[in-house]
């Protein structure tokens, strides 16, 4: 695995992570409630995180788009998962796991599989 689709998939995990923030904040903390337009103007640094992970992802599997789709989704499955289940104690039931095991096969299809 090349160092630029490292560097691609770091950015899908730190784009996933603040835009499920920016979204479901607004359930856990009274300030996000209260202070939406903030949450909205982050937005525009947030879509610099998916501007680089798509450039790098596509970059590092040698201009291929499907890939780069899929393992962003893959990613943003994982993320929305954990956020749900640690932030808002919703826990996992078998068919969230099966989906989770099915998105993480999804993203080793396309990384590992040439």
């Amino acid at each position: 695995m090349n160092i630029r689709l490292l560097i691609g998939i770091f950015w899908f995990f730190i784009g996933h992570i603040a835009v499920f923030l920016q979204l479901n904040s607004q359930f856990k903390w009274d300030w996000a409630k209260e202070n939406s337009l903030i949450l909205a103007i982050l937005g525009v640094p947030i879509s610099f995180c998916y501007i680089w992970a798509t450039r790098y992802t596509i970059d590092g599997l040698d201009g291929m788009f499907w890939p780069a789709r899929f393992i962003g989704f893959g990613i943003g499955m994982i993320i929305y998962a954990i956020g749900v289940s640690v932030l808002f104690n919703q826990g996992m039931t078998p068919k969230t796991v099966i989906s989770l095991i099915l998105a993480t096969i999804l993203i080793c299809i396309q990384v590992l599989w040439k």
